[in-house]
């Protein structure tokens, strides 16, 4: 007679029910990670009550009908096979594997959990696993397929993650499933050379804890100020369901939402936020809500829904206050809506539509209450092209120069050039750089970019006779980010260098932009200037202008917007005329940047502007092109 030990199963069992509890105590994400999950907890709650009951059932064979016993054993036994295979089934899952198409290898990677499931069924009537007789419980001539089973698992778990090892970025990733896998291991090893201990069940336990503190706290998934889903839980929806797109996504974004932080507070803007999600719940228990952050909401629900009247009704909504403890919220929407019935090609296309959709939702006003996604995922597409061809120009060092005369206002001669970065698509277009230069910006490749237009722009003084033609200076244009830089002067001193280009001849332009920091910006020009080179502040008009700030700033010009420039040349007045005069007595020299017409460059040379630069007098040019038309001007 066998006579098990029931020490450590029954503290397993007590602590599977609190994690448990905890986990059905929070919302859950309908996806396939939170069911497989569900299922490993569900089927161990089952493995480790039928293993107690099972095992006391066969000490106490005696006194029990044996079909009683053999069923216990044969519900246990099933139980355990399945629990190989779900957590097996969690490995795949986690590597986001989508289950296969493929009907032969979908079957024979379950051949050995069915096969030991019919064997253990077949064990009531053969005793193939195990068998009850007169003696009590016995194994039976094939249990070994408890342990096959198992290790085969346990190996196609270690098997299918380092064959799959680049698909999960983090580390932690990675090791929870090492660590789970290698607790069933030991797990394995120990029922092997215990097996009157229920020891087994406790290292599933400790498999369990694992995966749950690795993948599947629903904490994960909730934004904990209004427990929404959060963008990670969004992107693992819509990755898990690239192939259905049964469903249609309404989002909408606060207006202005950092500048309503500022004025109400962060702790009345996080109530405002609660409030919103408690209504979204409330009013719509059908759709999957989620906190996009940033004052974005997505709501996410079949595509049979009347998502227009959702749309209304939220609407209306937001024309009342959202009324917190201590304060009234007045919110201003916009909306989007994305149709994802057909299908899309992958969960990046989708965000970044959503994304781009809001961000044209914050700027368009009232006038627009919802914006649909007709051209959104060619928009994400053609931001792709762009991507690849700036990075395809950085990366063979194609980037193109392309120079806009600057001309003396009152001798109407060429004095200077401002540098313009162009690239060329695959079927050799030039791309602006309005439409690039924002993503260098944003993926950090700018810094790159605009080295190559400064050392283009070197090479070509170098190169050319450009005091043959008057050409005095060249302005290149510095990004923010790559103004920053504290190596920047030495990168760009190296460069001179190396083309015995006199650094006075070039200007560097910055925008207001880039001066956020007054101690930063001097003591980058300042050490800058010691070198050589000049700066010159860009788009003047353009943002919040200030001129105490400007009386201290060490630029030899400054370039008018061409807004300013354009409304004054409209309707004149007294304040841009007043304003040159204050820059010219502070030893600015002052350009007036978009000169169309002969009567523009009247007017700004008549308030006293130094250089005119527009298309009155030519659009930007290739070099080339550029010395051919000012030789001799």
């Amino acid at each position: 007679m066998i006579n098990w030990s029931f020490d450590y199963v029954i503290p397993s069992l007590l602590i599977l029910i609190i994690i448990m509890g905890y986990y059905f105590s929070l919302p859950r994400l309908p996806v396939r990670l939170n069911k497989v999950f569900l299922a490993i907890m569900v089927n161990e709650g089952f493995v480790i009550i039928s293993d107690i009951i099972a095992s006391w059932a066969c000490n106490e064979y005696k006194t029990l009908p044996t079909w009683i016993v053999v069923l216990l054993n044969t519900l246990y036994f099933a139980a355990f096979f399945s629990g190989c295979f779900l957590f097996f089934e969690m490995c795949v899952t986690l590597l986001r594997i989508a289950p296969s198409r493929k009907n032969v290898r979908k079957w024979l990677i379950r051949i050995p959990f069915i096969l030991s499931e019919i064997l253990t069924v077949s064990s009531a009537f053969f005793g193939f696993i195990f068998y009850i007789d007169e003696t009590g419980y016995h194994r039976g001539p094939l249990h070994f397929m408890v342990y096959v089973t198992l290790y085969f698992y346990i190996f196609m778990n270690y098997f299918t993650l380092f064959t799959h090892w680049n698909r999960l970025r983090r580390r932690h990733e990675r090791n929870g499933i090492i660590g789970y896998t290698t607790m069933l291991l030991i797990g394995a090893a120990l029922r092997y050379c215990l097996p009157l201990y229920l020891i087994f069940d406790t290292f599933c336990l400790m498999a369990v804890l694992i995966i749950y503190l690795s993948y599947g706290n629903p904490e994960f998934f909730l934004e904990t100020r209004n427990m929404a889903f959060n963008s990670k839980a969004l992107r693992i929806f819509i990755e898990e369901n690239e192939d259905r797109g049964r469903y249609k996504i309404l989002s909408f974004i606060i207006r202005d939402y950092h500048d309503l932080r500022d004025i109400y507070g962060t702790i009345q803007m996080n109530q405002g936020i609660a409030l919103i999600s408690e209504f979204l719940k409330k009013n719509y228990p059908e759709v999957i809500q989620f906190y996009y952050q940033n004052g974005r909401f997505v709501l996410l629900g079949n595509r049979g829904m009347d998502w227009e009247e959702i749309h209304e009704e939220i609407r209306h909504r937001f024309l009342l206050p959202w009324k917190s403890d201590d304060a009234e919220l007045y919110l201003e929407v916009g909306f989007a809506l994305v149709d994802l019935s057909k299908g899309y090609g992958s969960a990046d296309e989708v965000l970044n539509s959503i994304g781009l959709l809001l961000e044209r939702a914050d700027r368009l006003g009232d006038d627009y209450n919802v914006l649909t996604d007709d051209n959104a995922l060619q928009d994400y597409a053609d931001r792709i092209y762009l991507k690849k061809t700036m990075e395809n120009a950085i990366d063979h060092k194609a980037v193109e120069i392309y120079l806009q005369p600057l001309i003396d206002a009152n001798k109407r001669t060429l004095v200077g050039a401002e540098a313009l970065a162009r690239i060329r698509d695959e079927k050799g277009h030039i791309v602006p750089p309005g439409a690039f230069i924002p993503i260098a910006e944003q993926n950090g490749r700018i810094n790159e970019l605009g080295e190559q237009v400064f050392e283009k722009v070197c090479q070509f003084i170098a190169d050319s006779d450009v005091d043959s033609f008057g050409l005095q200076f060249i302005n290149v244009n510095l990004s923010p980010i790559q103004f920053m830089r504290t190596d920047l002067g030495e990168r760009f001193l190296k460069v001179v260098d190396r083309y015995g280009v006199d650094p006075s001849r070039i200007h560097l332009e910055i925008t207001e932009e880039a001066m956020i920091d007054d101690q930063q910006m001097e003591k980058q020009i300042q050490a800058m200037q010691r070198d050589g080179f000049r700066f010159v502040l860009d788009d003047y008009g353009k943002g919040y202008s200030n001129l105490t700030r400007l009386k201290k700033s060490p630029f030899i010009n400054v370039k008018l917007d061409m807004e300013i420039v354009w409304d004054y040349c409209n309707a004149p007045d007294h304040i841009l005329p007043m304003m040159v005069g204050a820059f010219k007595k502070m030893h600015f020299g002052i350009t007036a940047e978009g000169i169309e017409t002969e009567e523009m460059a009247k007017k700004m040379t008549n308030i006293g502007c130094d250089y005119l630069q527009g298309m009155l007098f030519s659009a930007p040019l290739p070099p080339e092109e550029f010395l051919e038309q000012y030789r001799g001007y």
